[in-house]
């Protein structure tokens, strides 16, 4: 049974729905849970993303978690997608191509953070309805830029790449944004951060992919954090049934996505994850409206 500690009314009735319904999703294949984590760490490994905006129509369309169960779950198995796939890709890109975008990373992360921090308090007080709206547009704007993004190349214009004293607040600025969007709806925020990046600060495209994960690992602890501390895992099921065997596969196929990440081509992997982030969207609203 899932715990509802940490759930308002409306998620209150839903958990208890799912918990009488035989399809119950901590009950599920342990080997279906771990194969999902797997192929969404390859794609995150691979592009530079936690892959949070694929696994979540997983757990919130197909297991049918409340949002406020999928999301904290979804963080927890981003941070270990991340933490897996970073190394690789320092490993086998050119670390000394990230030395000239340091400042404004470092920028974009302590925003982040604080931003991450306010996101989880704005969780509390939406409701079921708000967030479930939040999630399927994000969803949409998520799968188009990704669509966009394997049709048209984006060139590294760096918009804000002038002085520190640019660069600085405006990584700051930005990273609030993106910290907020991140400990809001339960995703790393990597497909906003690489843009960020790129159209911004003029970083190449798969440097921008390690930065971003760079950026997403103390913003999606500090989002996750405060979801543990509220109680959102507290139920022991979740944790083992859901979280454990798609970390161990998030773990595998982000160090293959990293490993892949320089020789491997994204166009077409972006464009089928576009389709899948729509598709997705559409099941969500749908199944949870």
């Amino acid at each position: 049974m899932i715990s509802t500690t940490y759930l308002d009314p409306g998620d209150m009735k839903r958990s208890a729905t799912i918990a009488s319904d035989p399809k119950d999703p901590t009950q599920g294949p342990f080997i279906l849970n771990a194969l999902v984590g797997f192929v969404v760490g390859l794609a995150g490994g691979l592009v530079g993303l936690g892959g949070a905006e694929l696994r979540l129509p997983y757990l919130a369309g197909t297991l049918r978690l409340p949002l406020k169960t999928a999301i904290p779950v979804n963080l927890a198995v981003s941070l270990i997608t991340i933490l897996a796939a970073l190394p690789t890709r320092l490993y086998t890109l050119k670390t000394a191509s990230l030395a000239p975008y340091l400042y404004e990373t470092s920028a974009l992360a302590i925003g982040a953070i604080l931003g991450a921090y306010a996101g989880v308090s704005g969780l509390r007080r939406l409701s079921p309805v708000a967030l479930t709206r939040a999630v399927f547009a994000l969803l949409l704007a998520l799968g188009l830029v990704m669509i966009a993004e394997s049709i048209v190349s984006f060139a590294p214009l760096g918009l804000l790449s002038g002085s520190l004293l640019l660069k600085i607040p405006s990584g700051l600025a930005l990273g609030v944004a993106i910290g907020a969007i991140s400990g809001l709806l339960g995703v790393a925020g990597g497909e906003v951060i690489i843009p960020t990046l790129i159209l911004g600060f003029g970083a190449p495209i798969k440097a921008a992919g390690s930065l971003s994960q760079m950026v997403s690992i103390p913003t999606v602890l500090t989002g996750f954090a405060r979801h543990l501390r509220a109680g959102a895992l507290n139920d022991r099921n979740i944790v083992l049934r859901l979280i454990l065997p798609m970390g161990l596969g998030a773990t595998a196929g982000g160090i293959g996505g990293g490993l892949l990440a320089s020789v491997a081509p994204s166009s077409l992997l972006k464009a089928m994850l576009g389709v899948i982030l729509i598709v997705s969207s559409i099941k969500v609203r749908r199944r949870l409206h």
